[in-house]
């Protein structure tokens, strides 16, 4: 049964990456990139801020960058456990498919992924009731976690492992948030 999941994982993997061309490979590397991501995360804050505050935020930052190392390492922990090569280095697949970037690293689960939206879940709790459209922020770790499988470094079926993943221990965080703020009642007015 999972030598058939592996299977199909790698049939959506050649479908999906297929769907590149070359023209556009220098946009994907820009979006595979967390440093080009900078002004939405700006944003992102400067909208937060401005119904919490300062110090409410500084707070969420904590959180967010407990959350993200927590993530990343848990990430590596099974990489390293399930030792799975990368599309890039399975010569099932890479002999087939567009290949546009190489890594040496494990492949299972998607870092990109489990951060990406571990942070978006994180922050989309926060603020929901603030803002009409914040669903929208979900188009990140989407847009963030293709450009793994279009560059030929992640199957599918890591993406989607990392997104679980990743929501989970976002909403997991939010409720010890939640707790933290419950016990230290710090969100009260934005300064």
């Amino acid at each position: 049964m999972l030598e058939k999941v592996i299977q199909l994982d790698k049939e959506l993997f050649v479908f999906l990456n297929g769907l590149g061309s070359t023209p556009f490979d220098g946009f994907w590397q820009i979006i595979t990139k967390q440093i080009y991501w900078i002004p939405f995360f700006i944003a992102v804050f400067y909208l937060l801020q401005k119904k919490i505050g300062w110090k409410n935020l500084g707070i969420i930052i904590l959180f967010l960058a407990v959350l993200i190392t927590f993530t990343d390492q848990i990430t590596n922990l099974f990489k390293n456990g399930f030792q799975r090569l990368r599309p890039c280095n399975d010569i099932d697949v890479n002999q087939i498919a567009r290949i546009v970037e190489h890594r040496n690293s494990f492949s299972f689960f998607s870092g990109h992924a489990a951060n990406s939206m571990a942070s978006t879940m994180f922050v989309f709790l926060l603020i929901r009731k603030f803002y009409k459209h914040t669903y929208l922020l979900f188009l990140f770790p989407f847009i963030f976690a293709f450009s793994r499988i279009y560059l030929g470094l992640h199957f599918p079926g890591d993406i989607l492992t990392g997104y679980l993943f990743g929501a989970t221990l976002g909403i997991l965080f939010y409720k010890l948030y939640l707790q933290f703020n419950k016990k230290y009642n710090f969100i009260t007015k934005p300064d």
